[in-house]
């Protein structure tokens, strides 16, 4: 594959409750991601997925297309709020229907919540990544709405930085953990 191919990623929006705010979030950070050619962005927004209760034997339509898109993507951008400290349930269900899929990929943040800006619930999904053989991100974005709207503030500016960096660092690993894929498969 071509070092100028454009990196697949897919950037996953975890909240499924009525009245979320996680596609807003999601939209916002997809008009920044947009901007750069060297991306091909596709969105997997959980709430969009009719996902079974229990954990079947056999894996269902859905829980296929979904594992598919993980294995297409070379790279992820998570889009998570913050309940409780951790995050949502919906979100721990999908990242658990694939395993090898997400192995040697890079994995990036985008964080919200009131307060803590949902960096609780990054903390804990570094280790659910690190243990799927994933490589996470240093730099995230972090969206406190306790104290700052999404749009038309001050700190905008700081957001679009963050964001920027984020997307820098994961063109970088995806394209350096799609390279060395190719060289030699990954094995866990």
């Amino acid at each position: 594959m071509a070092d100028d191919e454009p990196l697949r990623v897919a950037v996953i929006i975890g909240s499924t409750r009525e009245g979320r705010i996680g596609d807003a979030v999601g939209r916002w950070f997809m008009e920044r991601a947009r901007a750069r050619d060297e991306l091909d962005l596709a969105v997997l927004d959980l709430a969009e997925f009719a996902f079974p209760v229990h954990h079947p034997r056999r894996a269902t339509e859905q829980m296929t297309v979904f594992t598919g898109a993980i294995g297409r993507a070379e790279a992820f951008v998570v889009v998570t709020p913050e309940y409780n400290r951790s995050f949502p349930a919906s979100l721990k269900q999908a990242i658990d229907f694939a395993y090898d899929e997400w192995q040697a990929k890079p994995v990036g943040f985008v964080s919200y919540g009131h307060g803590s800006s949902g960096l609780y619930a990054v903390e804990q999904l570094r280790s659910v990544f690190t243990e799927l053989h994933t490589v996470t991100l240093r730099n995230g974005v972090a969206l406190d709405f306790l104290h700052t709207p999404l749009e038309g503030h001050a700190g905008a500016c700081a957001r679009d930085r963050a964001a920027g960096l984020m997307l820098d660092q994961l063109g970088w690993w995806g394209r350096a953990l799609r390279e060395a894929r190719a060289v030699r498969p990954y094995v866990s």
